[in-house]
């Protein structure tokens, strides 16, 4: 049986100037590299320039697919280290072009008002099948390859209800609730659990705004891509614990779905909330 992905190695990056890092690609998978990877060694790239401070926001922008058989170097831009607030901009590059770039935010922890909406209420995690268990119902309808991939467990377990199917059912809303957790140990740093959290924010976006359409990732012509992602960073998390990932899309118009996310503990704290727009093109059949 295939082991899992180990995040906290695939996302391992190496210094090779004061502000440039490679990284690399797990060795098989897609022909383009995970947006959530990119995500979060970019992420990575920009705490390793910043000390004592905690990412509170990330904005970034898709530029090219990445290429998974190449090295991503990481170009960091200490843009202000200021007397609360620290600003970081990150662009990554493969072949001399850049393919992803980061703005992110950190700040000293401090307190302050609060107030949250509440978690939704929805079956727990042990009352769900997880991603592979139900996807294995439609293995038969994959090409060979693609059920290869699709077989090997994902670095990030995931549950859910009627989330993971290729053709959503008969008048699905746009929303999903899908239980998300670290499938490997992450180990201590609370830093490693916000890019490893910021890594899993880009999982499922997309099919939730495709949902009323009944199209997925096998609809013939379809093309999509990930555009634009944003996240806030609202409280300290355990990504090793179960999270609820609540998602809505209010809107999808000019070839474009946009999404938007809200990251529970499994105790009902909102710590993250997510935005994304992404590339939802129907082509016209060849002929």
């Amino acid at each position: 049986m295939d082991l899992p992905e180990r995040l906290v190695e695939t996302l391992a990056l190496e210094r090779i100037e004061v502000n440039l890092f490679r990284g690399t690609s797990p060795g098989e998978g897609p022909g383009r590299i995970f947006g959530g990877q990119v995500i979060a060694q970019s992420l990575l790239a920009a705490y390793e320039t910043v000390e004592n401070r905690v990412c509170h926001s990330l904005h970034c922008y898709f530029i090219r697919p990445g290429d998974p058989t190449i090295p991503i170097l990481f170009e960091v831009d200490r843009s202000r280290d200021g007397g609360s607030f620290t600003t970081r901009r990150v662009v990554a590059i493969q072949r001399g072009q850049q393919i992803f770039n980061l703005a992110a935010s950190f700040q000293d922890v401090e307190q302050g008002y609060e107030h949250q909406f509440p978690m939704p209420e929805v079956p727990g995690p042990d009352e769900l099948d997880d991603e592979l268990t139900a996807q294995k119902k439609q293995f038969e309808k994959l090409p060979e390859a693609m059920r290869k991939m699709m077989s090997r467990p994902r670095p990030i377990e995931m549950r859910g209800r009627d989330s993971f199917g290729w053709t959503p059912p008969e008048n699905a809303e746009p929303n999903s609730n899908v239980w998300i957790r670290a499938r490997e140990p992450i180990g201590e740093d609370p830093h490693m659990h916000q890019v490893v959290l910021a890594y899993a924010s880009d999982m499922n976006l997309l099919s939730t705004a495709m949902r009323p359409h009944r199209v997925g990732w096998q609809t013939p012509g379809l093309q999509s891509a990930s555009l634009d992602h944003a996240m806030w960073f609202h409280k300290p998390s355990n990504f090793n614990d179960w999270h609820l990932y609540a998602q809505d899309s209010p809107s999808a118009s000019g070839g474009r779905g946009f999404v938007r996310g809200s990251i529970y503990d499994k105790d009902g704290t909102l710590v993250a909330s997510v935005a994304q727009e992404g590339l939802m093109r129907q082509r016209p059949p060849k002929g």
